[in-house]
């Protein structure tokens, strides 16, 4: 499972990489982070999932929360949450970005977009 998790990598941004480039509607609800390479992508709930996106296309099974105060991992190969090391800062995005993020781009009715 080491080779799954490089505590080194930094995140790849604050925000999912693949909503702030224009792919699918450019907002989500929670972040995730590949153990791996950092990447952050948006969570199972948000319109796009690009976290799990990410796992599919490239084969980093392992994820963890990129929401403040929150430090599971979890693995989508065996669908089970785990323990995992520190990871390179930041561990969350910025305090001050709200979650649905970005601010501007979340539409009022966002409940009706989400995946539950």
């Amino acid at each position: 499972m080491t080779e799954q998790i490089d505590p080194a990598v930094p995140p790849s941004g604050t925000g999912c990489a693949d909503c702030l480039t224009g792919d699918g509607p450019g907002w989500w609800v929670h972040l995730r982070r590949c153990a791996q390479c950092g990447h952050i992508g948006c969570c199972g709930s948000s319109p796009s999932q690009h976290a799990a996106a990410h796992y599919e296309q490239s084969g980093h099974r392992v994820i963890t929360s990129f929401e403040p105060g929150e430090d599971w991992f979890y693995d989508f190969d065996t669908d089970q949450m785990m323990s995992g090391p520190k990871l390179a800062a930041p561990d969350s995005h910025p305090t001050d970005q709200p979650a649905p993020g970005p601010a501007g781009k979340v539409p009022t009715d966002w409940r009706r977009h989400i995946h539950t």
